[in-house]
């Protein structure tokens, strides 16, 4: 009986959350029939952005565009988040370091990553330099403000006793502070996943001729709206693969280390 209880309120849970999806889409899917119904060709039906995605899987024009923009993205957040951390720790343990760099940050944090395109693509041409650049400025400072302040929010007296048990840094940084922040650095590391994500495909838009940025942008050319309305969404699909990707990562990481949650 429990057993069944329990699949009950999963399914009952599963239900309430694709609910309203399931609604939009067929709201969606009513609309763009009726428009297409009075001549309109500018919208196309989700099940017709299912069958051009498929087709595309199909004939294999999905994935290297996929494979390019992931690899981009996940490049760019590995070296923005990696110097991210690495700012946020130094700066969340020096209030000096903290006080001497805080003008020069909030100069430089508020440019967006996309801002700098034009002299990315002077530097870099056009290719996965051009992308990954430009996602590992987006990510950087995020991920540096959230670990800074994670950081600042260890307990000073575990900081203290490290120091009076004779730990150097490089210890109390490794036993004390990053088991503290291992939260709050994959909820950074989460977001930061979102920005990269944006960021690639966004750049792609706008200027650099390949992944699936580019992909949606000729098919919007091409006058092809299935295309570019599954485009759309294939992104989305993997924005919520990724996501529930580093969730469980993150639940298998806090319970290794005995975080109840």
């Amino acid at each position: 009986m429990p057993e069944a209880g329990g699949s009950r309120g999963r399914l009952w849970r599963t239900l309430r959350a694709t609910a309203f999806p399931l609604l939009l889409l067929g709201l969606f899917e009513a609309a763009a029939r009726r428009a297409q119904a009075l001549g309109s060709e500018v919208l196309a039906p989700p099940s017709a952005a299912l069958s051009a995605l498929a087709q595309a899987a199909l004939d294999g024009s999905l994935w290297p565009a996929t494979g390019f923009t992931l690899g981009a993205a996940a490049l760019g957040l590995s070296l923005g988040a990696g110097l991210g951390t690495l700012a946020g720790l130094s700066l969340g343990l020096s209030a000096r370091a903290s006080r001497a760099t805080f003008l020069s940050i909030e100069l430089l944090r508020p440019l967006p990553s996309v801002a700098l395109l034009p002299l990315a693509m002077l530097l870099f041409g056009f290719g996965t330099g051009l992308e990954s650049s430009l996602v590992a400025v987006g990510t950087f400072w995020p991920q540096l403000l959230l670990i800074q302040a994670a950081v600042r929010r260890v307990d000073p007296q575990l900081l203290e006793l490290g120091r009076l048990l004779g730990l150097s840094t490089a210890q109390r940084i490794r036993k004390i502070v990053l088991p503290a922040i291992a939260p709050r650095v994959f909820t950074a590391l989460r977001l930061g996943m979102g920005f990269a994500l944006v960021i690639a495909v966004t750049v792609e838009l706008a200027g650099n001729p390949h992944g699936m940025g580019h992909a949606m942008l000729l098919a919007q050319q091409s006058l092809a709206p299935a295309m570019m309305i599954g485009w759309l969404a294939w992104i989305g699909v993997i924005g919520v693969l990724l996501n529930a990707t580093m969730l469980r990562l993150q639940r298998a990481i806090d319970r290794r280390m005995g975080v109840v949650a």
